[in-house]
């Protein structure tokens, strides 16, 4: 049960051949701004970006007649409920047109397509980040003409989840989670027997405190410095999001180089790095009470998880809540060829784009 697995970032293309759970081989093809840059549109690197694919495995002495499937990333698609969705031609046709924006991740279940379709195989992509399961309540804010929106790690959520809920010995869909990915951007979703019924929109700088997120803000502030006349809208996003949080006060989204400062003595570091791991708890705590506090456990999953003083500081605020399950990294590609074997071994149906 070989799989192709395809994860295409801005300026490079992470492929990976599994056979069952097992990594055969990855490699991270990186994409130089001038080969990217001569192209208009994201979709159209579809043909660009093929060719390397193949020409990589033919590299590795891989015939891609040997795959039982082509497993992608999920692009910016309508929102749409977590699982796999087989490639149809509903789904490349939104995916081509970009119908909620220009991204890298578009282009896995294109590229997947164009790979399989000419050997009849199938196609898939798996928990884009636009899954959205949220519930009635967690959709309302204050305002009625802004209403929340589910855009947060959806991929690596729906697979730490599954581990944890492998290591507690039960299903997935029995269990009351808080799964929390944290990355640049930090996300806590609120799993409820399989599905995310509330969760921040990290994208968009709501929830903690990040190494490039503001974080929630108080809201009449936010609202005067957007018309002081010092920031563009532009500007003002990107200070929400891409330079906001750790970034603004620090300069660096590196938590390795902030855990230096610290030792050295810094105690602006100390203290971000310290509003990080709280804000980060509170949002955890804030969760459990949607659960009522019957939580089955809290899983921490993302770069950020690779720090053991990270991990351990938000751990002292949050372990009474229950068991804490932490797999540090992003884990895209083990998650995709998880997902893909899930279909394969008829463990679970794949999904229709509709």
């Amino acid at each position: 049960m070989r799989l192709l697995i395809l994860n295409p970032g801005s300026t490079s293309t992470k492929i990976a051949v599994y056979e069952g759970d097992r990594e055969i081989f990855s490699e991270n093809i990186a994409h130089s701004a001038e080969q990217v840059g001569r192209y208009k549109r994201m979709v159209d690197q579809k043909d660009f970006r093929k060719e390397i694919i193949l020409k990589t495995l033919a590299g590795r002495g891989i015939d891609p007649k040997s795959f039982a499937a082509v497993i992608g990333r999920g692009g910016l698609l309508k929102p749409i409920p977590s699982g796999t969705y087989e490639v149809n031609v509903r789904l490349i046709e939104d995916l081509a047109a970009g119908i909620q924006g220009e991204h890298a991740s578009n282009l896995g279940g294109l590229l997947a397509d164009e790979i399989a379709r000419p050997l009849g195989l199938p196609a898939y992509i798996v928990d884009p980040v636009v899954v959205d399961e949220l519930a009635g309540w967690a959709r309302l804010t204050g305002f009625s003409e802004i209403k929340r929106r589910s855009i947060f790690h959806a991929l690596n959520h729906k697979y730490s989840a599954r581990l944890a809920a492998e290591a507690l010995g039960r299903p997935y869909e029995d269990l009351n989670l808080i799964v929390g990915h944290l990355g640049g951007g930090i996300s806590i979703g609120v799993h409820d027997h399989g599905r995310v019924i509330d969760v921040n929109n990290a994208l968009n700088g709501e929830g903690p405190i990040a190494p490039e997120r503001a974080g929630t803000m108080p809201a009449a502030d936010l609202a005067a410095l957007c018309f002081s006349g010092r920031f563009t809208l532009d500007e003002i996003k990107k200070k929400i999001a891409g330079k906001g949080g750790m970034v603004a006060h620090l300069g660096t989204n590196d938590l390795r180089a902030v855990e230096k400062r610290i030792e050295e003595g810094d105690a602006s570091a100390a203290l971000v790095f310290e509003a990080m791991a709280k804000t980060t708890a509170k949002q955890i705590g804030g969760a459990a009470a949607v659960f009522k506090g019957k939580v089955d456990g809290v899983v921490l999953t993302g770069g950020l998880m690779h720090s053991a003083k990270f991990v351990e500081l938000i751990r002292s605020h949050i372990s009474f809540l229950g068991p804490v399950f932490v797999y540090p990294g992003e884990n895209e590609m083990a998650a995709l060829a998880a997902a893909g074997g899930r279909i394969l071994r008829g463990e679970e149906p794949a999904k229709t784009y509709n």
